[in-house]
């Protein structure tokens, strides 16, 4: 896959590429390979949410290509990535599909290519992922790990190929040669090489310089401003210059010149003939005391924290991003409640430590926590000498080596407090102790917006399930299986609704429909909509009755919502089934030879629209063996796609499907027809299916 990936990066001309998998659960994809850029670059999309504002979420979300042909593209329609990836650029992402979804090819170029992508260059970046999709079949049938998250991202060279590599000497001596300095970076930004010209305008030897980043081996070029110059070389591909002084006071021109290999730095002394560069760009920023890659970083993740939605996301998201932000190992987060501290996520601990350290009380000296919630200050502490001081038990539980403890707050009041923690000893900075307290603040508006939101999930979880059957009857000649799917965005409520009415020893009745609306109203009125169908149904009435009674209680109640329903009645000991449809899909019929067709009815008006509405009635006969599919539209209906195809691509799978067990069908119905990854719309899906057949 390595080797796929660098073709694909080659053959397409672009400078930076990377593959995404997806985890076992599909709702993160996490970053597997990356070539032409440092792994520190890639660092805030390492793991990537499904339901993200990403482009390489979006391309396996919606299964199709996406391009971002500028910079001013991506701030328009990835405000949040433009944010973390200020450099100008070109993007595609493009989903890698086999057997299964896999993940996706991201592939980045410099801007100097055209803002349009053309027809045959995405049907080679189609054929790069075809190529990869069939390596992770491959990979799966010989039984290899192919999941996402399984481990660390690798990082792997864009081979130029093709170069004549000229005799070392006569390259070295020709630098040697050229006035001022030259020397040259890995992609990593370490010095491969460096001229006695470029030592002696830096000011040391090659030995001090070689391997080393120069603003770590280089203490006056230790600046964001700097660092950053370096990222648009390596992300952009193009020329960039800045200007540096050497202390005390020999100002220095740098200018970058980069490819897929690296970069060629010439050094001159400022004012000096500077070398010939294709539009130089002299740096405008003004230094600030921490990384250019740090605060990118934190900026991401500052973006990112405003679309987090319940608890267990911003755990998540502390974890994945801050954690490895500040280099910590370890994470707690912890609030008050009933004057205890309730640990609400961790990561680095083991589970006896964590079992130790929650529920204890506000005032404990086992642990700074609940001194910093009650206090609203933060403490750190360098090494488990620091804390012992105060602490004295705190360090053996959790076998840490120093600690941050971040008070979460808002508007003055204290929500929780969030601990990051690392195996060894870790002095903190003024910049870096000011970094976190402001992150902590973020965080804390995060998670306190997500437990309001966990709140109203679980009371609408709870109304959702009390209003639904929770077990369907036992009708003797019948198979029953159904299915509620909720949302994947918003509350996880809606009005779809479904039931199974025993009539008797010898007749049944089905119902499924979809009120207007994912709210509370809404589900409240699909309850008062199945207890009236429900009511009016064990009096044995037809189904058009059944209907016209259900409308006629809606228009008297006149909630302001619409109501589509299907009512079927099953009489076993006549052999016949009669449906009437209020504006609803029609049930889908596959006989006991597997053909498969929607039931030709004519649907009457929605319910709660027209008093006086009639419900025609179609009679087919109950044959053993025949299996009915009644479903609500979130299943077939797609922004952009027609329904009647969605009607007929679910009629062919339910053709295909093998009908022995009607639960896996439904498995098979709604993994073809409506992936988890992201609907719209709840479904509600409900299969019968007569005994006595081949089936």
């Amino acid at each position: 896959m390595d080797q796929a990936l660098a073709q694909a990066a080659r053959k397409t001309g672009a400078s930076i590429g990377a593959v995404y998998l997806l985890d076992p659960d599909e709702r993160v994809l996490h970053l597997e390979t990356l070539c032409g850029a440092p792994m520190e670059f890639a660092a805030p999309w390492a793991r990537v949410p499904m339901n993200a504002p990403a482009p390489v979420a979006e391309a396996v979300r919606e299964n199709h290509m996406v391009w971002v042909g500028s910079q001013q593209e991506m701030a328009r329609f990835y405000p949040r990535t433009a944010m973390a990836l200020p450099y100008p650029l070109s993007l595609a992402a493009a989903p890698v599909t086999g057997s299964r979804p896999w993940g996706s090819l991201l592939l980045m170029w410099p801007p100097t290519r055209p803002a349009r992508m053309s027809r045959r260059e995405r049907g080679h970046i189609a054929s790069h992922c075809r190529r990869l999709a069939r390596l992770l079949d491959e990979a799966l049938e010989s039984g290899g790990p192919v999941e996402g998250g399984a481990a660390p991202p690798r990082v792997i060279p864009v081979e130029a190929g093709g170069r004549p590599a000229g005799p070392a000497r006569a390259a070295a001596d020709f630098a040697e040669r050229l006035p001022g300095g030259s020397c040259s970076l890995d992609l990593e930004g370490r010095i491969s090489y460096v001229t006695s010209g470029g030592c002696e305008l830096l000011g040391r030897d090659a030995a001090q310089l070689l391997g080393t980043l120069p603003w770590l081996s280089l203490p006056w070029l230790d600046d964001p401003t700097y660092e950053d110059r370096y990222r648009a070389a390596v992300i952009s591909r193009e020329p960039v210059s800045f200007t540096a002084c050497r202390p005390p006071d020999r100002w220095l021109d740098f200018h970058l010149y980069p490819d897929a290999s690296g970069i060629s730095v010439r050094i001159v002394p400022t004012g000096a003939q500077p070398p010939p560069s294709p539009a130089p760009r002299r740096s405008t920023r003004t230094a600030t005391p921490a990384r250019a890659g740090q605060l990118y970083q934190l900026m991401h993740l500052a973006a990112a924290l405003t679309e987090v939605v319940g608890v267990q996301d911003v755990v998540d998201l502390v974890a994945d991003q801050i954690m490895p932000a500040f280099g910590a190992n370890g994470l707690v987060l912890s609030a008050e409640d009933a004057g205890r501290l309730r640990i609400t996520g961790h990561r680095g601990y083991p589970p006896e430590a964590i079992e130790r350290l929650d529920g204890l009380p506000m005032d404990t000296e086992f642990t700074p926590a609940g001194r910093t919630l009650s206090t609203g200050i933060p403490s750190f502490f360098a090494d488990p000498e620091e804390l012992r001081r105060i602490y004295p038990e705190a360090a053996p539980v959790s076998g840490k080596q120093a600690w941050a403890f971040l008070p979460l707050i808002i508007s003055g009041r204290a929500v929780g407090c969030c601990v990051l923690t690392y195996d060894q000893p870790h002095a903190f900075s003024a910049e870096e102790r000011a970094l976190m307290s402001s992150l902590a603040g973020l965080v804390a508006q995060a998670l306190d917006r997500a437990r309001l939101y966990d709140i109203k999930h679980q009371l609408a979880h709870g109304l959702q399930q009390a209003l639904l059957p929770h077990t369907l009857p036992l009708v003797p000649g019948l198979d029953v299986a159904a299915r509620y799917l909720p949302a994947t965005r918003g509350m996880d409520i809606g009005g779809d609704f479904y039931d199974v009415i025993r009539l008797g020893g010898s007749a049944a009745a089905a119902v499924i429909g979809d009120v207007q609306g994912h709210n509370v109203a809404a589900a409240a009125l699909m309850g008062q909509v199945r207890a009236g169908v429900h009511a009016h149904a064990t009096l044995g009435t037809a189904p058009d009755i059944v209907l016209s009674a259900t409308n006629r209680l809606l228009t008297d109640l006149d909630p302001g919502l619409f109501t589509s329903c299907l009512y079927a009645h099953l009489d076993f000991a006549e052999g016949h089934l009669r449906v009437a449809s209020a504006g609803h899909p029609p049930p889908l019929l596959r006989q006991p030879d597997g053909r498969t067709a929607p039931l030709e009815i004519t649907p009457g008006p929605l319910l709660g629209i027209d008093p006086d509405a009639v419900y025609p009635v179609a009679d087919i006969p109950l044959t053993p063996g025949l299996v009915l599919a009644f479903y609500t539209d979130g299943l077939v209906e797609t922004p952009g796609t027609d329904s009647d195809e969605s009607v007929a691509r679910l009629s062919a799978c339910l053709s295909r499907a093998a009908d022995s067990d009607l639960d896996l069908v439904i498995d098979t119905l709604l993994r073809q027809v409506r992936p988890a990854r992201d609907r719209t719309d709840d479904i509600a899906l409900l299969l019968l299916r007569t005994q006595g057949g081949a089936g």
